[in-house]
């Protein structure tokens, strides 16, 4: 027999065409590690595949970011309404300073930094909305008030509380739930006619989101507007709805998620991307290019780790009624933090699984006696 014959399995390897059939088991019947396997094989290398995997992921990603990067112009550019030949710098006449009610009495004014903030023209406050301005989440209360007129369906409303839910859960947006629901996301309102969502809007923030209004942030808002300062909105919400609550609080404007409109009529599609994480932040560059507003002199407000792109852009940022997450940071990085939530409240988003069975409860509670001509399946993909 020659040496080949021996290599192939001769007497010193006779057992080979008798070995055991498992690659994880030795012919003792001892099972190899996974590092032992590895070791043997060598490391994998990449192949074709991964390769075009990996091409395919940054091909979305650079896409991913130019959409982005649309959405938060697009925003900054609905919510001032530039005109051909406005110049960066160009007051666009957003400023709204208005004399609004006095802070609550039981939580007064914690400002961000020591004392309140000087007058100056180049300063603006940027608010997030959802659990940094009000109580719970602004999509599922503008859902509630959709399935109340027959916008859609108990069950369209139960998946868009689950979605919300497993945001809570996680702290973190799914990236590909939020691709996969940009194209759709504002389906539901396709159709429907600018002044028809605006006055919905109007109904829902009346009667369903001004009491959620933390005080504590409510205070910090009446303390930039009393500065004289610019104070936005800065959320994922629909901008309409958005417009809504600034308008309310007596707020300088919004920037939110633009709908595509065609003569006062919606077409169910997105401006850009729905306005979250990098979104955010180019809707404040833009905006400061056309306001002259010295970033590093602006504030910026947040609960949430997914905007730290928006606070990181200004000079000073404050975590409110923070995720762990955003906390950690905050704290570690000597950002200001405020939390207005009470113990319980406090706990129970430190545990969000209770929040998330309470919500699905409420929605289905909400909208299983309401019937619906339009699904809105993909909204649910805004949070």
């Amino acid at each position: 027999m020659d040496d080949d014959d021996n290599d192939a399995g001769g007497p010193e390897n006779s057992n080979a065409d008798h070995a055991p059939t498992s690659p994880a088991e030795n012919a003792d019947g001892t099972a190899d590690s996974e590092d032992a396997r590895r070791s043997r094989s060598g490391p994998r290398l990449p192949g074709r595949a991964d390769f075009v995997t990996a091409l395919g992921r940054l091909v979305w990603r650079r896409r991913d970011a130019r959409i982005q990067r649309r959405a938060g112009e697009a925003s900054a550019e609905h919510a001032v309404k530039l005109e051909p030949g406005v110049e960066p710098g160009a007051k666009s006449g957003a400023t709204a300073v208005a004399d609004t009610a006095a802070p609550s009495a039981d939580e007064p004014s914690r400002p961000p930094i020591d004392g309140p903030p000087q007058p100056d023209p180049q300063v603006a406050a940027f608010f997030d909305v959802d659990n940094t301005l009000i109580q719970g989440a602004s999509i599922i209360l503008l859902a509630r008030g959709l399935a109340k007129h027959r916008f859609f369906t108990a069950r369209d409303l139960v998946g868009l509380a689950w979605s919300q839910a497993k945001f809570r859960l996680s702290g973190e947006e799914n990236a590909e739930d939020v691709a996969a629901g940009r194209d759709k996301a504002l389906s539901f309102v396709e159709g429907r006619t600018v002044a028809e969502l605006v006055e919905l809007s109007e109904e829902v923030v009346d009667t369903s989101m001004l009491d959620r209004v933390w005080p504590g942030t409510r205070s910090l808002v009446q303390m930039h507007l009393d500065a004289g300062q610019q104070v936005w909105l800065v959320t994922a919400t629909p901008v309409m709805l958005a417009r809504v609550i600034a308008t309310r609080l007596g707020l300088s404007g919004a920037l939110g998620t633009v709908a595509e409109e065609r003569d006062g009529v919606y077409t169910g599609r997105l401006v850009g991307d729905i306005l979250h994480g990098p979104g955010k932040a180019h809707a404040i560059s833009k905006l400061a290019e056309v306001e002259g507003f010295d970033l590093s002199k602006c504030y910026a407000y947040s609960d949430s780790f997914n905007d730290m792109p928006m606070l990181t852009l200004v000079g000073n940022p404050v975590a409110i009624n923070p995720d762990s997450k955003l906390r950690k940071y905050a704290s570690e990085n000597g950002w200001d933090v405020k939390d207005f939530r009470t113990v319980r409240k406090a706990a129970k988003k430190a545990m969000p699984g209770v929040l998330a069975v309470g919500g699905l409860a409420g929605a289905h509670a909400a909208a299983r006696s309401s019937y619906g001509v339009r699904t809105i399946g993909s909204l649910r993909r805004l949070f």
